[in-house]
């Protein structure tokens, strides 16, 4: 990412207090990448997570980004990654906050064509503001599902059960992680993206560059 990490300091710290909630509809954005474009509509119900989303592509946070670890049939994580995030708190631990409360919704799920916040494993399940993730996934059968929710200890609803057989996606996820979005048209194009060929630690052995572009009409 085109940004010194000074630049950073200040642009993180700043949005942290400045996100507004203000927006009454849906707002869209383009991924604009080097495989074709992705529109992604943000949800109204996780607000914190669509307006500083949209701060921090204002400002350029996202320009000439990668999706810098792909997992097939998993999910295409874009932004920073977590070492690079870690490793900047470990230097300043008073000096930057890079989480953001969680909003996860038991309606918004982890389906393909998601949009997640990544995180790392902190108890409160906070999301980082500058690493997001699409969700690809695969079909699964109702078995496979109640083995997971044996695992994490609770039922998937009968409605998103049916999403996950016929669409697919990564149910042991939710709960766990925020969903705040989801691909409108391009859906293809991720799946391409989910597909290139990785080497060591996930990483595209050819670069996965995008940019983000809002596409609605926004006022700060």
């Amino acid at each position: 990412m085109k940004i010194s990490e000074f630049k950073l300091f200040v642009l993180i710290s700043s949005l942290l207090f400045t996100v507004q909630t203000a927006f009454a509809q849906s707002v869209s954005v383009r991924f604009v990448t080097n495989k074709g474009d992705i529109t992604i509509m943000l949800y109204d119900e996780t607000p914190a997570h669509r307006d500083m989303f949209l701060s921090i592509v204002k400002q350029g946070l996202y320009k000439n980004a990668e999706f810098n670890r792909v997992i097939k049939d998993f999910v295409s994580q874009g932004g920073e990654l977590d070492d690079t995030i870690l490793n900047r708190e470990k230097r300043h631990p008073k000096r930057l906050v890079t989480r953001l409360p969680a909003e996860i919704k038991p309606n918004l799920f982890h389906k393909r064509g998601a949009l997640g916040a990544g995180r790392d494993g902190n108890p409160e399940k906070g999301s980082y503001i500058s690493q997001i993730y699409l969700v690809t996934g695969k079909k699964l059968t109702d078995a496979q599902m109640d083995v997971i929710e044996q695992k994490k200890g609770r039922k998937i609803p009968a409605a998103q059960r049916e999403v996950y057989k016929t669409i697919g996606g990564v149910p042991h996820l939710d709960g766990d992680y925020t969903v705040f979005g989801e691909i409108t048209e391009g859906l293809e194009i991720a799946d391409v993206i989910n597909s290139v060929i990785t080497g060591k630690n996930d990483v595209p052995l050819s670069p996965v560059v995008f940019n983000v572009i809002i596409l609605s009409k926004v006022d700060y």
